[in-house]
């Protein structure tokens, strides 16, 4: 079952309707009777994603007794590892480790894995979901909110923002899907036939970050302006101190610092000087509860569901919210808009009456009189039709605001919506925008869309076409104009384009062909503005015009020749072999500025028959940490090279490109320190030598050091498509570090943007005049698809042996599934008798109450005990663990030594 396409019109209606300690301790003789109750519920992606939030979970726990978990869809086994060998499942395992004592400082006593691989970086959300899929994933988030009853849902920020790492995305997405899913019977009813759940609505949604200004210190949450003014954005100081005299900023600093195995361990101490000391700062997405946007004090996200309300609100419990029949509206146009109020489960609400707050100029018709009491746990509507003024202003958003009063109390609530011209012209979106907006407004979200600014990338000193898409929001058919102005240096082939009988609802388009007259204006992340070069689209109609905003962003071109007749992979080039220009490298993308003399770098490239041929020469002050052999992986982490082909300068994300990242040394002094390089983040991930055979490189390290030379040349056979010879995308970047930690302090390259080795519309273009590529089938992408899993974490089975959830939030199997008994120390191990009433795998663990001493998986029949050994290797066990899966289904079990 898809859920993801009825989430709005049913979810929704029917929703509306109707001291620190490490996170893994449990107490061995404690029996589950229920899943354990949270506040709160984090949904991230990977360990550490919640690393900026501690500061405040830590402080509503300890100031108002806020219980929080966290939701980690994957265990971060794809990502570095900055002090060990381990990847993978084992990878995954250690980290998992590691977000439990991090988020244990904070008092977070509940972490819930998934089990989803976490495959790569990448930028897309939609790889994402295909990966982790999507149905299965949003179930075990929503069983997670029914078995837990979270009111407030955290997560991150859903949209496709540059640099925001896709699984983020996706993981906020399946979030806002599970708030509206979790409280819908009709979604995954499984859980509640045959678990026995029921649904549950979470009382509001937030993300984290907020979009706009502040000042640092006590009164950030007070200062902070937002960018939009309808977004509703809450602040949390940093800056208070916790019991022990710290504040929650060194609290979270001290966390951060447990994620070694991504070089946080040296992570900078929290400011001393309140002043300089942040907020953390949330957006609200979604609330089905009153809530004060005045209030800035550091509980105002739990008023009104975790905490009571300030003096003179609503009864705890109460929900009150605003829907609108939709979004965007044009000047003159009315919409129906409904106040929804639900009575405590517990208590009615007696006299309720609403009354609407609109901007100046709008009107309303419609009672705000209920139909008497709201009796205890039921609904009542009221409906309004709200009339936009004539001569109201365009492309600008409102909050629709609301009283709700009441012989209990009283409260307010607002809805977010967006004043349109009749026709609007719109910049044509990415491809991974596009979908963002149906996800949003198909979800219930479409205010999201302010998230993004459109732009496009166009290559220097060349010409592309640029689609204007038209919507009629108006009531009758139009005719009319679009017009671009561009900036200096950008052209376009028309004034303006027409278009003509748009019908009322229906969309359209115009298309421009849109040069850079300019090259020699700057390119990437120097051009611009941020590199960005802004234009106006001008959209006129029969009610008047609107003006829209648009960015291009140049990325850098070049003409690649035929490689000299004598070229040689020898790490040298020398005279005529490589006939093109020199391609300048040296522009920082990420992390601190350089000089020329601490890390910069130039490039060249060319081409024959059968392969591409790339030189690159970088002058570095400093080499960073050698890996040794079995640790070349993950060039970012320290001095490296990553080559970047695109074949046909078309992909949405990099599962269709290649990616070599390349060490320019390594510590293997018996083999005199050679290279290595392997693939990474692309259509196939691995060593060398297995995924891009007949690829050879050649470095040359400077001694003394001042840098070091690297030549590839890389077969067209391995690329994952056909060259397109007229349009291939192309990147160098450039990792530089200065330390002996793998971590990387600078990252530069030719086509360079925040995030720009995951977003293949942002690398260079180059041709290859003469080439005649062979023509043949893409290659198939190749996904790591193997996660590390509950079953083998004793730090998971022990907190779900407490805590009521099944070991990766599947169905939990009921208690008489698994029976542990006799079990005792022996030489070499605990002997432990284990029967199931049906067939299944148990996973059996000798834990100490901190770590997993030993490991055992025993095939049961049903009925049938087997008395195994479990080993213990070091330390002393005092319990056995298991977990034990049937069907899809698992159960976890704790069993002291006796």
């Amino acid at each position: 079952m898809r859920i993801k396409a009825f989430l709005l019109p049913t979810a929704l209606a029917l929703a509306l309707s109707g001291a620190p300690v490490v996170a893994h301790a449990a107490p061995p003789t404690a029996r589950p009777t229920d899943a354990v109750d949270l506040d709160v519920l984090f949904v991230s992606a990977h360990p550490d994603d919640e690393a900026g939030s501690l500061a405040t979970l830590g402080q509503w726990k300890e100031k108002y007794g806020a219980k929080a978990g966290v939701v980690t869809i994957t265990r971060g086994e794809g990502g570095g590892n900055a002090v060990g060998l381990e990847e993978g499942p084992p990878l995954g395992i250690i980290r998992e480790r590691e977000e439990r004592t991090a988020i244990g400082k904070a008092g977070v006593e509940n972490l819930y894995n998934l089990d989803r691989v976490d495959f790569w970086y990448t930028a897309s959300a939609p790889l994402s979901e295909q990966i982790w899929g999507h149905d299965e994933t949003l179930g075990q988030i929503v069983r997670v909110i029914r078995q837990t009853r979270p009111e407030i849902l955290m997560t991150m920020n859903p949209s496709p923002t540059p640099g925001n790492h896709g699984n983020h995305q996706q993981a906020a997405r399946f979030a806002a899907e599970a708030f509206h899913a979790a409280a819908d019977p009709r979604a995954f009813p499984e859980q509640l036939t045959r678990e026995g759940l029921t649904p549950f609505r979470a009382a509001k949604l937030l993300r984290t970050g907020g979009t706009g200004t502040s000042t640092a210190g006590p009164r950030c949450a007070s200062s902070f302006v937002p960018t939009v003014p309808t977004d509703q954005v809450f602040g949390v100081w940093e800056g208070a101190r916790a019991a022990d005299g710290r504040t929650w900023a060194e609290i979270e600093v001290d966390a951060r610092r447990e994620y070694v195995t991504q070089g946080w361990a040296s992570t900078a101490a929290a400011p001393t000087d309140p002043a300089a000391i942040r907020c953390d700062f949330y957006t609200l997405v979604d609330s089905r509860v009153p809530y004060d946007p005045s209030d800035t004090s550091p509980e105002a996200i739990l008023r009104g569901s975790v905490l009571p309300p300030a003096a003179g609100g609503l009864p705890r419990g109460t929900e009150f919210q605003l829907t609108a029949d939709r979004f965007d509206l044009a000047p003159g146009q009315r919409v129906t808009v409904t106040a929804h109020v639900r009575a405590p489960r517990n208590r009615a609400l007696t006299a309720p009456r609403v009354a609407l707050r609109l901007p100046e100029g709008w009107s309303a018709t419609g009672s705000g009189a209920l139909r008497g009491a709201v009796p205890a746990g039921k609904e009542r509507t009221a409906t309004f039709t709200v009339t936009v003024p004539a001569g109201a202003g365009t492309n600008a958003q409102h909050l629709l605001g609301a009283s709700l009063t009441t012989g209990q109390g009283a409260g307010r609530t607002d809805r977010a919506v967006r004043v349109v011209a009749d026709v609007r012209g719109t910049l044509e979106p990415l491809p991974e925008v596009g979908l963002f907006r149906s996800w949003a407004g198909d979800s219930g979200y479409p205010q999201l869309d302010t998230l993004i600014k459109p732009v496009l990338t166009i290559g220097s000193g060349k010409s592309r076409t640029v689609r204007i898409d038209l919507r009629n929001h108006g009531t009758t058919a139009q005719s009319g104009t679009v017009a671009l102005g561009l900036p200096a240096g950008f052209t376009a082939d028309a004034a303006t384009k027409s278009y003509t009988g748009l019908a009322p609802g229906a969309t359209g388009a115009v298309t421009f062909t849109v040069t850079n007259s300019d090259a020699g204006l700057p390119t990437a992340n120097e051009g611009g503005d941020g590199g960005d070069y802004g234009f106006t689209i001008t959209t006129t109609s029969g009610t008047g015009s609107t003006v829209e905003t648009g960015a291009l962003e140049i990325v850098p071109t070049s003409v690649v020749p035929r490689a000299g007749q004598n070229h040689t992979v020898d790490g040298v080039a020398g005279p005529g072999e490589y006939p093109g220009e020199e391609l300048d490298l040296s522009r920082v993308w990420e992390g601190q500025a350089t000089t020329g003399q601490d890390a910069s770098a130039t490039g060249r490239i060319a081409w024959t028959e059968d392969a591409l041929l790339v030189f690159v020469q970088v002058t570095d002050d400093v080499l960073g940490k050698k890996v040794v052999p079995q640790d070349c992986k993950r060039q970012r982490r320290t001095d490296s090279v990553e080559i970047i082909v695109d074949p046909k300068g078309n992909s949405t994300d990099t599962s269709t490109v290649f990616k070599a990242g390349i060490f320019p040394v390594t510590d293997d002094p018996a083999n005199g320190d050679p290279p290595c390089w392997q693939r990474d983040a692309d259509n196939r991930q691995g060593p060398g030598a297995t995924t891009a055979p007949g690829m050879t490189v050649v470095s040359k390290v400077t001694a003394p050091y001042t840098g070091y030379t690297i030549e590839a040349r890389i077969p067209l056979a391995v690329l994952p498509d056909a060259i397109d010879p007229t349009h291939m995308g192309f990147n160098v970047l450039v990792y530089d570090s200065d330390t002996q930690d793998l971590s990387s302090q600078s990252r530069l390259g030719w086509s360079t943007f925040t995030g720009v080795r995951a977003d293949p519309y942002r690398y260079g273009l180059v041709t290859l005049p003469g080439l005649t590529p062979v023509d043949r089938q893409p290659t198939a992408p190749v996904f790591p698809d193997t996660a590390a899993r509950s079953v083998h974490s004793a730090q998971t089975i022990a907190q779900s042996a407490v805590d009521g959830v099944a070991p990766a939030a599947v169905a939990r199997l009921p208690e008489r599934a698994l029976r542990l008994t006799g079990q005792r120390q022996v030489a070499g191990g605990v002997r432990v008798t284990v029967r199931a009433d049906r067939a299944g795998a148990a996973y059996l663990h000798t834990y100490d109450g901190d770590r997993s001493l030993g490991e055992r998986t025993v095939q049961l029949r049903p009925g049938r005990p087997v008395t195994v050994l479990v080993p213990v290797t070091g330390g002393t066990p005092t319990s056995v663990l298991a977990a034990f899966e049937n069907g899809g289904a698992a159960l976890a079990r704790q069993v002291p030594l006796t």
